[in-house]
């Protein structure tokens, strides 16, 4: 079974305010991509799941609207969230002091199955909330990698924290391009490998004992490839970081694990990336880049198309 999983960020914020959403209702606009997502009959595909990601706002929306389906339309569609706070709603423990967060209770009890936790703009967040605090973080590679220690920390506590609510997590990881470093692919890959290990270690500690039918999935996001203008890594290299995630978690934890490309999975290279046996699907934004950029599922149709071509 393969993975697919459409992370629509803020997508929902209409053009007038600055955004991409091209309804000024978001309640409609998240009506309408599931009504368009079922009406592609992307809920009928034997080979793979769909998950969408939305905003918090709008998931009760999109799990009522999928609720008014027949369940054979609509079962290889699912509903999450954009993460989860590292704390938790528990019987005799917090009952809802959590202003501005999204405890995992919270996200189940709404109808979340999935929750992805670690993408590279969270880590990108919580690294600069770090780094105010020390202002050497920047200059010093030691405190660097002490801050994102205390990242990985965070993670691994929004990680249980999710499973122990029984959603399932979309776990991501990946390098930047200081921490890649210069050189070629041979020399690059020690590096590589340091910091994807460094990254699972931490974000995996402790769910052995927590998964209990539930699914954890590994995306991989080559920082240093996403946003316009960037190269995004070619075959050989996405191949060799699938293959090592599943070596390493195996190794670490004992846990066989799916990976998914999170650098963008797209129209123009779904192809590719289905050929890489140690992929099982992949991450997609927008599915427009050029001119009206956005999100549509006519355009997730077309990329899902192409993978399973």
């Amino acid at each position: 079974m393969k993975e697919i999983f459409i992370n629509l960020k803020r997508f929902d914020v209409p053009k007038s305010l600055g955004g991409i959403c091209p309804q000024e209702n978001p309640v409609q606009w998240a009506e309408w991509i599931i009504d368009e997502s079922v009406h592609y009959g992307l809920g009928k595909l034997n080979e793979m799941e769909i998950t969408f990601l939305w905003p918090e706002s709008l998931v009760i929306t999109a799990v009522q609207k999928l609720a008014q389906y027949r369940k054979e339309d609509v079962a290889g569609i699912n509903i999450g969230c954009q993460g989860v706070f590292r704390e938790n709603v528990t019987p005799g423990g917090n009952f809802g002091a959590f202003t501005t967060n999204l405890p995992a209770a919270a996200a189940k009890n709404m109808g979340c199955t999935w929750s992805i936790i670690g993408h590279s703009e969270e880590r990108k967040d919580k690294l600069g909330i770090i780094s105010s605090y020390d202002v050497n973080t920047e200059k010093n590679e030691d405190s660097m990698k002490k801050a994102k220690f205390a990242v990985d920390n965070l993670i691994n506590k929004e990680v249980l924290c999710a499973l122990n609510s029984g959603i399932n997590v979309l776990l991501c990881v990946g390098e930047t391009a200081e921490e890649k470093g210069t050189g070629d692919f041979e020399t690059q890959k020690t590096k590589i490998r340091e910091v994807l290990r460094s990254q699972l270690e931490t974000g995996l500690r402790g769910v052995k004992d927590k998964v209990d039918g539930r699914k954890i999935v590994i995306g991989y996001e080559p920082i240093w490839a996403i946003g316009p203008g960037k190269t995004p890594p070619g075959e050989e290299y996405i191949a060799f970081v699938s293959s090592y995630v599943k070596d390493a978690v195996k190794e670490m934890f004992g846990l066989t694990v799916l990976v998914v490309y999170g650098g963008g999975l797209k129209e123009e290279n779904a192809e590719m990336i289905s050929r890489i046996a140690t992929i099982d699907g992949g991450l997609v934004g927008l599915t427009k880049f050029t001119g009206d950029i956005g999100f549509e599922p006519e355009g997730l149709k077309r990329i899902v198309d192409k993978y399973l071509k």
